[in-house]
């Protein structure tokens, strides 16, 4: 929509800028998530000194979101602390370039993983603070990020087999920085009364209560996939070009759902869209335990629109009822407690039950969804109006 005079409308003009931001940060995410470890491993990293430099980047990101959401909402400017974090993680970056001893990495990463930890949910916070008040579609917008982290892990490949692993890390400090001017240039809002109340805050809502625990199980049940979903298929004789269709067509569900999914959303509320997650979650990780064949694998992988997809917009739901004086500690907790954490731990589960299974161990991953499923109609109770 334009404004009469032809300009466009504060509504549009927002959300396009919302959707730059997610784009470069999610594209950020997309050239370095799948090659840290071949640029730590090309520094002469042994295994173990990787996984314990990405362990305490996890670990740190755990601890430092909540606390940075905390003070972002106690400053009463998140959009200035969404600025300097995103700087301060495009500069951190840089490290994985410059360091090459396993000390000064694992600095690295520390000082690199406390700066990123809040930059996604803040995001979150101020995008549904501006929906709220401007009418726009958060999830339309959220879609740009999907979009350019598949986009951005193609392109980060190509450039790494034509100019080596370490131009990769210079793509992501470029992609940080443009995150950093991309929040400097979002619209100005009200600002919210400061304080919020302390960490405690969140919980007197009780859909927060039963979210955490929801998207702990919901989320946390895709960790297996992550880990080794691609080991598992390429183990029964599917090719790498097979099993990256896989992948990107569970993204390109997620995107369509983000895209086109506003009127199912409205109808489901989020309560409604926990028990879809759920309920797909089981039907999707029971599939995958028992077979690995193409056209089966190839059919439950348009569920990950609803068990990563629904879920995350239940989620953002959920967190939209928060006042916007503790909208940052909301989203903060939710992403450390609510998913990081459960994911985190059911990673390192993940390993020994796959040793231990092999692909029956999808049948952890259904449970999990199903213990889901009674907690989504908790929700309904404690959200009556969807």
């Amino acid at each position: 929509m334009r404004a009469a005079s032809g300009r466009v409308s504060p509504s549009r003009s927002a959300a396009w800028r919302f959707a730059l931001l997610f784009a470069l940060q999610f594209a950020a995410i997309g050239v370095m998530l799948p090659f840290l470890p071949a640029v730590l491993a090309g520094h002469g990293l042994a295994p173990a000194e990787v996984a314990a430099v990405l362990a305490a980047g996890s670990a740190v990101r755990l601890l430092a979101a909540p606390l940075i959401g905390r003070a972002a909402d106690a400053l009463g400017d998140a959009r200035a602390v969404l600025v300097a974090a995103a700087l301060l993680a495009g500069a951190t970056a840089a490290g994985f370039g410059l360091a090459q001893a396993f000390l000064a990495l694992l600095l690295v990463s520390l000082a690199h993983s406390l700066a990123m930890a809040p930059v996604i949910p803040l995001t979150d916070a101020l995008c549904l603070g501006a929906s709220r008040r401007l009418g726009f579609d958060y999830g339309r917008v959220r879609a740009a990020g999907s979009v350019a982290f598949i986009l951005a892990a193609v392109a980060a490949g190509q450039l790494a087999a034509a100019a080596g692993m370490a131009s990769v890390v210079w793509l992501f400090v470029l992609c940080l920085f443009a995150t950093g001017l991309a929040a400097l240039a979002l619209p100005a809002a009200p600002p919210p009364p400061r304080g919020g109340g302390g960490f405690r805050a969140p919980f007197a809502e009780p859909g927060f209560r039963w979210l955490l625990p929801l998207s702990a199980l919901i989320q946390g049940s895709h960790a297996l996939y992550y880990g080794f979903a691609t080991i598992h298929w390429q183990a029964a004789g599917l090719s790498l070009a097979v099993i990256g269709l896989l992948w990107a067509e569970g993204v390109v569900a997620e995107v369509a759902l983000f895209l086109w999914g506003k009127r199912l959303a409205d109808r489901l509320g989020a309560p409604g869209l926990a028990a879809l997650a759920a309920a797909a979650g089981v039907l999707r990780w029971a599939v995958t335990a028992e077979t690995t064949w193409l056209p089966a694998l190839a059919a439950v992988q348009l569920l990950h629109a609803a068990t990563f997809g629904a879920q995350h917009l239940a989620a953002m739901r959920v967190l939209a009822r928060q006042p916007p004086a503790r909208a940052a500690t909301a989203q903060t907790l939710h992403a450390s407690l609510g998913v990081g954490l459960a994911s985190g731990l059911l990673m390192l589960a993940a390993g020994p039950l796959y040793a231990a299974f092999g692909g029956a161990a999808f049948w952890a991953m259904a449970a999990l969804c199903a213990l889901a499923l009674p907690l989504a109609a908790g929700l309904r109770r404690a959200l009556p109006a969807g």
